[in-house]
């Protein structure tokens, strides 16, 4: 799928379905650039999260931006029970330690989200600093759109932190409404940030802002 957004490279940005095959450390070095602060309590240091982040993506639960070739955008989705970062408990303890996984699987816990019926539950985007501010943000969201109409969806769920205000309002921009925020002030200082806003779409419906 051919697009309007242009980088720093010398061809069009595209969009594919799936991290292509090879590059599954880059896309795990671009989702910890985006998410490393709200999940470094339960994943660092970074030369252990990283590997351990690209070693269990479900490489199919993507959509990915590519420019030159190379990977520099991606967006995560949930669909039939299973996330673009997996991993399960006993890769968490054998990663990490029996002591200290136990305490990781705790953290890792409260960022699980499970879709109602007729949802597809969005886990957010990852874009390369280099190009961001170019609209790749929205080209991903509305290939996850598409994921969703196909997949017969009726609206599309994501979670937003406070600490992250950029995103919330690429999200309004794209035609998400806030639903629902749940203050957790006591995460603060565990995880810097202290509310969590549930923001929704409906299926078929798109953003202010035209491609």
């Amino acid at each position: 799928m051919g697009l309007d957004a242009t980088g720093t490279g010398t061809g069009a940005v595209t969009v594919r379905r799936g991290v292509p095959a090879g590059a599954e450390r880059r896309a795990a070095e671009l989702y910890w650039d985006a998410f490393g602060r709200k999940l470094g309590p339960a994943l660092n240091p970074p030369d252990k999260a990283v590997p351990f982040i690209a070693a269990h993506l479900n490489a199919d639960r993507a959509v990915c931006a590519l420019l030159d070739g190379q990977l520099v955008g991606l967006a995560g989705y949930q669909l039939n029970g299973r996330a673009l970062t997996g991993g399960s408990a006993s890769d968490v303890l054998r990663a990490y330690g029996h002591l200290r996984g136990l305490h990781r699987l705790l953290l890792l816990a409260l960022f699980e989200r499970h879709p109602a019926p007729g949802q597809l539950v969005m886990d957010g985007i990852a874009v390369d600093p280099g190009i961001r501010g170019r609209g790749v943000g929205s080209l991903l969201i509305e290939e996850v759109a598409a994921v969703a109409t196909e997949q017969d969806r009726r609206e599309i769920r994501l979670d937003v932190i406070d600490t992250n205000p950029r995103a919330r309002a690429l999200y309004e921009r794209r035609g998400f409404t806030a639903v629902r925020t749940e203050r957790t002030p006591y995460l603060r200082g565990l995880l810097g940030f202290g509310a969590v806003t549930t923001m929704r779409r409906a299926v078929g419906t798109r953003g202010a802002t035209a491609l």
